[in-house]
């Protein structure tokens, strides 16, 4: 008897271990958002994870003009004209190498991601993180930001991304919980 009581505390110790270890994942939602609109996708992300909420802040704000598509000469079209363009960001996310689960979120610009997220990964170096991109837009997909992703940051694990437009928060909840397995 008493030996099976030793093995039953034994299994009882290793299973909350298990579940500790598991409680111990730290999640970061990190978005940029233009307008608005992603910002709300990340809010419901942040609340369905229980992760720490962190929007990625230009240095000098985006104006209207500057979002101007149409304009060449706007402040978006000659940053997504130079793959290379890292706009200034306010860097004050603290302890970044704490999260191990990364949801990543931004608005889709010239069919990928806009380049400030560069300058944000650049910045705090999630090597060997996994990142999840979840993105908005009016009309494009998320495959290209994914394929970039990918090329230009291989050592990430990257999760496969979605596109929200027009989605509802169980829509996001439910896209969450299929990235929690």
């Amino acid at each position: 008897m008493k030996r099976f009581t030793l093995i039953i505390a034994a299994m009882a110790v290793a299973i909350s271990c298990c579940g500790q270890k598991n409680s111990k994942t730290k999640t970061l939602v990190a978005y940029f958002s233009a307008t608005g609109v992603t910002e709300r996708v990340a809010n419901s992300i942040a609340t369905a994870t229980n992760a720490t909420l962190y929007r990625i802040t230009p240095e000098q704000p985006y104006t209207a003009a500057d979002l101007d598509w149409t304009n060449k000469q706007s402040r978006s079209s000659v940053e997504m004209a130079d793959r290379n363009s890292r706009p200034a960001i306010v860097a004050n996310l603290e302890n970044a190498d704490q999260y191990d689960v990364i949801y990543i979120g931004f608005p889709i610009w010239w069919y990928t991601y806009p380049t400030i997220i560069n300058t944000f990964l650049d910045t705090y170096k999630f090597e060997g993180k996994t990142l999840i991109p979840f993105a908005t837009s009016g009309g494009s997909s998320i495959n290209k930001s994914m394929t970039d992703f990918r090329l230009q940051y291989p050592n990430i694990k990257w999760r496969d991304g979605r596109l929200f437009n027009n989605s509802t928060d169980k829509d996001i909840k439910d896209w969450v919980k299929s990235n929690q397995k």
